[in-house]
C-alpha cells in the first residue's frame, strides 16, 4: 500500500454499492468495493473489440481483433470500463508493467503490458490472461484506497493551458489545468475514471476521494532499454538480463520517425524547460522564432526529459498521458509523465538504448 492512500474503510465519501457476487458484478459498476473484489478470470484471453463506434484515440488501443477459441471467456463490452480491468491495471502497474492511464478498458497498451508481465515472471509470453497469469498476479491488498486532498494537490493547478508555444512561453509554470487532471495524473488514472470512482466529489482541500493505490516506484539499476516500435513499448533490463520494467510509449510517426540503430543516454532533465526551434525541430503554428517554455506537466515534454545521443532526440513524458501509443510524435519517444518520472531514475549515463 502506498504511504500516501489510506485504507478503503476509512473513506468518507461515495455511497456503498451493494455487492451482488465476486464473479458477476457488472461491468459499469466502478464503486471502490467492486473493482477491489473484481474476479479477473472474467476477462477474455484476448482483446477483441466490441463492434461500436468510438474515439479509438482517447480510448483503448486497436490491435489484432483476430478471434480464436480464447477470445472470449464471458460477454464482455471492451467498450464500457470494467471494474476486473481496473482491478488488473493497478496489479500490473505495481509489477513495473505498466498498462499506462488506468481508465476500467481493455485494449493493446493492457495486452502488452501483461506481456511484459509474462516475461518478468518466466511465464510464456503471449498477452494473455489466463490461470497463470491471475496465479502470478493476484493480490489480497486493496487496489482502491482513500486519498486526503492536500493544499499541494491544488497548488499545482494554473488554469487553462493555450495550445500556442508563443503563449505558453509567457507563463511560468505549465501546471495542470483543473485538480482533477492532476489528481488523476498522480495516481496513475483516466480523468473520467477518477471521477467515476468519486460521483459526489467536489474535489476541495481536505475532501476523502478514492483513487488508485499504487504501491511505490520500482527500484534498481537498469544496464540497457529496448524502444520497440511496432509493440509500442519502451522495456528497461538490469545487469542479470531480467525485466525490470516496461512502459507504453508513442515512438515517432511515419512523417517524423525515430532513430534507428544503439544509442546512450547523454543525461536525464526533471522539470525540464522546452526550447522550441523551429529551424531544428518542427514549426508550431505561425511561431516562427526560438522560444523557452517553462516546466511543467503539461509542457511539450512533460515532466522529464531522457537525453540521447543521437542530436534532437530523448524520451519524455506527455501533457496527454491517454494519447500514449494511439498518435504520433515528432521522432522522440513519449511516455506518460510517471512512467517517464520511474524510468529516470533507474537511469545512469552511457545506458545503452536500442530502436527495435
Amino acid at each position: 500500500m502506498s504511504r500516501t492512500v489510506g485504507p478503503l474503510m476509512f473513506a468518507s465519501m461515495v455511497s456503498v454499492l451493494a455487492m451482488v457476487g465476486f464473479q458477476t458484478a457488472a461491468a459499469s459498476d466502478l464503486s471502490p468495493e467492486a473493482i477491489n473484489t473484481a474476479s479477473l478470470d472474467v476477462i477474455p484471453a484476448i482483446f477483441t473489440a466490441t463492434p461500436k463506434e468510438i474515439d479509438t484515440i482517447t480510448t483503448a488501443s486497436i490491435v489484432d481483433t483476430t478471434t480464436d477459441s480464447d477470445a472470449v471467456a464471458l460477454p464482455f463490452d471492451t467498450n464500457a470500463q470494467s471494474a476486473s480491468v481496473a482491478r488488473l491495471q493497478v496489479l500490473l502497474d505495481r509489477a513495473g508493467a505498466s498498462p499506462g492511464i488506468i481508465d476500467g478498458l481493455d485494449g493493446g497498451n493492457l495486452r502488452s503490458a501483461i506481456a511484459a508481465f509474462e516475461a518478468m515472471h518466466g511465464l510464456p509470453v503471449d498477452g494473455k490472461i489466463g490461470s497463470q497469469v491471475i496465479g502470478a498476479i493476484q493480490d489480497p491488498e486493496q487496489v482502491i484506497g482513500s486519498y486526503v486532498i492536500t493544499a499541494e494537490d491544488i497548488s499545482v493547478v494554473v488554469g487553462a493551458i493555450p495550445k500556442d508555444y508563443a503563449l505558453m512561453a509567457q507563463m511560468t509554470y505549465l501546471g495542470y489545468s483543473t485538480v482533477t487532471e492532476g489528481l488523476a495524473e498522480r495516481f496513475h488514472m483516466g480523468e473520467d475514471f477518477l471521477k467515476a470512482l468519486n460521483p459526489n466529489a467536489q474535489f476541495l482541500e481536505g475532501e476523502t476521494i478514492f483513487v488508485a493505490d499504487l504501491g511505490e516506484n520500482k527500484e534498481g539499476r537498469a544496464v540497457r532499454l529496448e524502444v520497440d516500435k511496432a509493440e509500442g513499448q519502451v522495456r528497461a533490463y538490469a545487469a542479470d538480463d531480467t525485466l525490470l520494467v516496461a512502459y507504453p510509449a508513442t515512438i515517432g510517426s511515419e512523417t517524423n520517425p525515430s532513430p534507428s540503430g544503439t544509442h546512450t543516454v547523454k543525461t536525464v532533465v526533471i522539470n525540464p524547460n522546452y526550447t522550441y526551434n523551429p529551424k531544428v525541430n518542427f514549426q508550431q503554428g505561425d511561431n516562427s522564432t526560438v522560444l523557452t517554455l517553462p516546466p511543467g506537466p503539461n509542457g511539450p515534454v512533460g515532466t522529464v526529459w531522457i537525453d540521447l545521443s543521437e542530436p534532437t532526440f530523448g524520451i519524455h513524458g506527455t501533457p496527454e498521458p491517454s494519447r500514449i501509443d494511439k498518435t504520433g510524435s515528432h521522432g522522440c519517444v513519449r511516455l506518460t509523465n510517471w512512467d517517464a518520472e520511474e524510468l529516470a531514475k533507474l537511469l545512469v549515463r552511457d545506458v545503452s538504448v536500442k530502436f527495435m
